[in-house]
Formats: C-alpha cells, structure tokens, sequence
C-alpha cells in the first residue's frame, strides 16, 4: 500500500511538473508585425518589406526594406507607431541597414486592416508610407502595398 501511495504521488507530482501554466502572450506589434509587397513611385518592382517589433519599445517596430527601395539603398530602422491608430513615422532615424545613407524619415506610414487585395485578390491589409533618405534631400519615395499572405500564388 506504501508504494502506490508513493507512485500516486510521484506520478501527480509528474503531471503538476509538465503541465504549462505560463502564457507566453504576444508582443505589442502582433497588429503590425508583417511581410508586405509593395510598389515605389519610381519604379514598377514589386519588393518585400518587413515590419516588427522592437526589444524593449512598446510604441515602437522596426520597418526593415529586404530589397533596395528608391536609388538602390535599402533601410532598416525604428519608428514610433500609434497602437490605436496604426499610424508610424520617424524622423532623422538611424539606418542599420549596410547601404550608404545614415538616416531615414518616414512621414504618412499607416496600415490600413483589410483594405488591400492580394495578388490573386485575397482581401489583406494594406500599408503606405512615405521615405526620404538624408543623403537624397528633397526626393520622396512613396511606398504603397499589401500585406503578405503566404499562399505561393500571392507572392511575386
């Protein structure tokens, strides 16, 4: 008898041990964090951006360009974003990216829930945003898209 009462107990204390309690939630840009298609004013190419969160930055995420937008410079930096409004802009932000312009602002960035179509016309979210480089003065590159979807045939 004094052993099953010891395996009950081992066992419970099993059970209790591998059983998760913890939620490990979500960041504070699940409303924002995408992969999204979009098209530049000076150009007909189609070109994936990214945008994510930040480590420590509850009103902040990354917008990172994985190809080159505007005179073949790439960016990557941080923007303040408005949770409610999904609204994003910087000024004079510093780019990480390995391309040649030191800073970037981003002016009008918006995401806009369900209001692009896809490639194959899938209703998704849709962002704009506008960029100017620090070493291109006076010159806008007006980025417009939608978000990723991760059906092949939407992607280009």
């Amino acid at each position: 008898m004094r052993y099953i009462i010891i395996l009950i107990f081992f066992v419970a204390a099993l059970l209790t041990a591998c059983s998760k309690t913890e939620d490990p939630g979500t960041t504070t840009a699940v409303k924002v964090a995408n992969e999204w298609w979009v098209n530049y004013k000076t150009g007909d190419s189609t070109v994936k951006i990214t945008t994510y969160n930040t480590a420590s930055n509850p009103d902040s995420i990354w917008v990172n360009s994985l190809d080159t937008v505007g005179n073949g410079y790439r960016f990557a930096c941080k923007v303040k974003i408005d949770m409610n409004s999904l609204e994003f802009s910087a000024q004079n932000s510093q780019n990480i990216s390995v391309h040649k312009t030191n800073a970037i602002t981003i002016t009008n960035g918006k995401i806009l829930p369900n209001v692009g179509h896809s490639r194959t016309n899938n209703p998704t979210d849709s962002i704009y945003l506008e960029v100017q480089y620090s070493d291109e003065p006076g010159v806008t590159y007006k980025i417009a898209g939608h978000a990723r979807t991760m059906w092949d045939t939407d992607d280009y």
